[in-house]
């Protein structure tokens, strides 16, 4: 059954490391923690066991974040992921209540129509009718599930949820309980349970925290990558990895077309070329990371179904136009002029710059 599905949750796809970091780890683990707070950042963070065993990294970026993060997860403070999109936030988050709880399914997807229930609780309401309230009527949101088991609950994207909906949260992460007035009860935490959120600094129309509800958090900024480099390998590590999952006929993504694809973006979401010499203007979108993995793996299928098997630069043209032209009218002539001006006239890049052309035009 595992080998047909189109993606695994982290504890399966990483059901090995996390065994054998839980039998190496012989250092304090707080209360129903499938690992310690060491042992969850070697996961996220990648890195070589005493027994020789390879943990793969899971993030690149700051172990000081990591670190932060993990510790406050062990204390009753709350965790909010935040940073623009395609900082990983979600990946983060996945990977935090995998290692720790053994289980990263506990989640509440954040949208404009989240209702309070999704939170707190609902009820069967054919059931409810026919018997009146009772804990059989009671349907457990993930986060009641996660109180009484003494787990992690996440809520992605926080700020999209409506703010009086939002607000269910204080409750819960201020007092470790959450009240059922119909039944004259309560849901008390078990110890090992907390919330992981993430939020985009980015987002239009988004709902502001209260600041009573940011005061139950601790916040840790997930930064874009800082080097062209740490980009290039996040990119060609993702997109390998999904290559595989998505058993695309087509040969693992060459470095030098990957840095291609990151520097584009890198250098239209900066505002200036990599050189420091040309000032650019950057376009409606976020150019995000993860956008940059979706481009190469779009064009490994291309490469893979329509090609030779090999990522060539006629096979990402269109991925590449249609991430960065968002705005039909005001992308276009920012995608133009980046093409005349910086792309045409750098050394090896002229089949990119004639399949993107022809996209465009």
């Amino acid at each position: 059954m595992e080998n047909t599905l189109l993606r695994q949750h982290a504890e399966q796809q990483f059901a090995e490391e996390l065994a054998a970091l839980a039998e190496m780890d012989d250092r304090i683990r707080p209360p129903h923690w499938k690992l310690s707070p060491w042992a969850v950042a070697t996961y996220l963070l990648g890195g070589k066991l005493a027994n020789g065993f390879e943990v793969s990294a899971k993030y690149i970026g700051s172990r000081a974040l990591v670190e932060i993060a993990v510790a406050t997860l062990a204390t009753d403070r709350a965790l909010l992921l935040y940073g623009v999109p395609g900082t990983a936030k979600s990946w983060v988050s996945e990977h935090l209540a995998a290692a720790i709880s053994g289980d990263s399914t506990l989640i509440v997807q954040g949208t404009a129509g989240t209702a309070e229930e999704a939170i707190r609780y609902g009820w069967n309401y054919a059931f409810l009718l026919t018997h009146g309230p009772s804990q059989d009527a009671l349907i457990p949101s993930p986060v009641m599930r996660a109180m009484r088991e003494g787990q992690i609950a996440r809520v992605e994207e926080l700020t999209r949820i409506p703010s009086d909906v939002q607000d269910a949260l204080i409750t819960i992460l201020s007092e470790k309980a959450l009240p059922i007035p119909e039944l004259n009860a309560e849901v008390q935490a078990v110890k090992g349970f907390n919330i992981i959120a993430t939020a985009n600094n980015r987002d239009k129309g988004v709902n502001e925290l209260s600041s009573a509800l940011k005061r139950r958090f601790n916040t840790v900024i997930l930064p874009t990558p800082a080097t062209l480099e740490e980009e290039v390998s996040i990119v060609l590590t993702r997109s390998t990895a999904l290559g595989r999952a998505l058993e695309l006929p087509a040969e693992a993504p060459a470095p030098a077309e990957v840095r291609r694809v990151v520097t584009i973006f890198r250098e239209l979401r900066d505002g200036l070329t990599l050189d420091g010499k040309t000032k650019l203007k950057s376009p409606s979108g976020t150019l995000s990371t993860a956008e940059a993995i979706s481009v190469v793996n779009s064009g490994l299928s291309m490469a893979g179904h329509f090609g030779d098997g090999k990522l060539h630069a006629d096979n990402m043209a269109a991925g590449v136009t249609g991430a960065i032209v968002k705005d039909p009218v005001q992308d276009r002539v920012v995608w133009l002029e980046y093409l005349e001006t910086v792309l045409k006239e750098r050394d090896g890049w002229q089949d990119l710059y004639r399949a993107c052309r022809e996209i465009v035009e």
